[in-house]
């Protein structure tokens, strides 16, 4: 044993060193603790809960099934344990004369007795039966230790009347070790279980709709196709700087360029900026791009997918949010940016330049910084007095120019562009444009944007020659989306915060690991 599993079996708790003692005396007893074999399952807690019947017995007298036990109740001879897999907990009959035929006992009474804990993984056969108390439970006939358990998990209780103690309820531990979370609190399954049929949901739509699923680099030379603050690296043997993608908006377009009338791609994204409820640095965004539509055709079909997702998982448009109940069916309503901060402050700032903007941010409360241009004025009163007031999915459309570098001129209205964002439960939840198609319109916009970059904006957009030579070979009009896939899970599951919607969600380091 070197000094470092030393110094860390001196910091053991007791009940963890007992278990580790367990471990050694499983191993003289000549059992391995962590077997090699498979171990057959040819049947799950839930599939059995749910079909089980007197009538249907035959079709269950060779029970093959795994999991943790996390409950025993010790009856001398006879035991009641729960055993819980992936898919619930079903009560396990547990008898020595059963598992023991023979005059040794050692296997019920020194092993399942004594040296198994709860949070074992056991394999079990037998076959189901009703308790007199007309509980479903399996009457186990072999046991076998597949995985020794050496920490113990947090055991929550309940009394007569339903109340939790001792719940594994902590924020920061629970996200620290999701490992536990997800076997202690049930409910934390069923969040992601839902996340999944969302993303297989979205899938099927768009591969219906001959939409391409497509993969784009993660790691860029330059942080495209968003305004915001980039993570950077440097990559050895070229010498040279990369970047974590803040979006894959200029790769897929470049994929329009070469043909494809339709591609997407569930991305991973990086944004070095702040954290909190609804802000997580890594996280995930759906983007695809149909050529030959414009932002009208996307709101139509945004409204139509989420329906869909309401559907699938609800059985209904209507889906619970907090105190909110909000409703997902199409046809949703349409209001433009200036509309938007005209009826929550009663200030009309179309035709307003960049001095006047500052002082309704001054008259309106709103902190702003020497780096901030028009783009960013505007987006702060928008953010700080009109976003939070639509709960019902809502259309903010037809932005000012200066605040979407990307997106194709209004064919309207002058000095807009055609753009929306959707909002529902007062947050952004997508983001999509009439995409931008003159290289020599784009070429300007991103010269806006390094100017912007040389008065202190870090978020401002980098200029990328490569995405504007694509353009010059030929766009075809295009529409393009981004949404947040943790946000509509958020919205989807009724989940407050971020962190409850991805597994492992960005902490600060555990005291003591660095």
């Amino acid at each position: 044993m070197d000094l470092n599993t030393t110094t860390y079996i001196e910091h053991l708790s007791e009940q963890e060193t007992i278990r580790r003692q367990k471990l050694v005396d499983i191993k003289a007893l000549g059992i391995d603790p962590y077997p090699a074999a498979t171990f057959d399952v040819n049947a799950t807690a839930k599939s059995i809960l749910a079909n089980f019947t007197p009538e249907t017995a035959d079709d269950y007298k060779n029970i093959s099934i795994a999991g943790r036990v996390m409950i025993v109740r010790d009856m001398g001879k006879a035991c009641f344990a729960g055993l819980q897999d992936s898919t619930g907990r079903i009560q396990l009959y547990i008898r020595r004369d059963d598992i023991c035929p023979t005059e040794d006992k050692t296997t019920f009474d020194v092993l399942f007795k004594k040296l198994i804990d709860l949070g074992d993984y056991v394999g079990i056969k037998g076959y189901v039966f009703v308790t007199k108390v007309g509980e479903i439970s399996i009457h186990v006939t072999e046991l076998t230790l597949l995985s020794k358990s050496l920490r113990p998990f947090p055991v929550v209780k309940k009394d007569e009347e339903g109340n939790v103690f001792d719940a594994f309820s902590d924020p920061e531990l629970r996200y620290r070790m999701r490992y536990v979370d997800l076997v202690v609190n049930s409910h934390v399954k069923e969040t992601f279980l839902k996340r999944t049929k969302i993303v297989n949901t979205i899938r099927t739509e768009l591969n219906n709709a001959g939409i391409v699923e497509v993969e784009t680099p993660i790691l860029q030379s330059i942080p495209g196709g968003a305004t915001a603050r980039p993570f950077i690296t440097h990559h050895n043997a070229l010498d040279m700087p990369l970047y974590l993608r803040v979006a894959n908006e200029l790769f897929l377009k470049r994929l329009i360029v070469g043909g494809f009338d339709g591609v997407y791609e569930f991305a991973k994204d990086f944004r070095n900026e702040g954290m909190d409820r609804t802000h997580n640095p890594e996280f995930t965004v759906l983007e695809f791009y149909v050529a030959y539509k414009d932002y009208n055709w996307m709101m139509d079909f945004c409204e139509s997918l989420l329906e869909k997702i309401a559907i699938a998982l609800h059985g209904t448009t209507v889906v619970t949010v907090g105190k909110h109940e909000i409703d997902f069916k199409a046809p949703y309503r349409r209001v433009t940016m200036f509309e938007a901060i005209q009826e929550h402050t009663g200030i009309d700032i179309s035709a307003m330049n960049e001095d006047e903007l500052r002082a309704v941010c001054k008259q309106l409360r709103i902190d702003t910084t020497p780096t901030m241009g028009k783009a960013k004025l505007i987006d702060e009163i928008f953010g700080e007095k009109c976003e939070g007031n639509y709960i019902q999915p809502t259309y903010i459309t037809d932005y000012p120019v200066e605040m979407s570098p990307l997106t194709k001129k209004h064919r309207s209205k002058e000095g807009l562009v055609e753009r929306f964002e959707l909002m529902v439960n007062g947050k952004e939840l997508a983001n999509a444009y009439s995409e931008l198609n003159d290289p020599i319109d784009q070429r300007e916009r991103f010269e806006e944007q390094l100017k912007l970059q040389e008065r202190g904006d870090d978020e401002a957009m980098f200029i990328d020659h490569d995405f504007l030579r694509a353009l010059e070979y030929g766009m075809p009009p295009t529409a393009g989306i981004g949404i947040g896939i943790d946000r509509l899970t958020m919205l989807m599951t009724n989940n407050p915060s971020i962190q409850e919607v991805l597994f492992f969600p960005q902490q600060r380091p555990e005291a003591g690991t660095i």
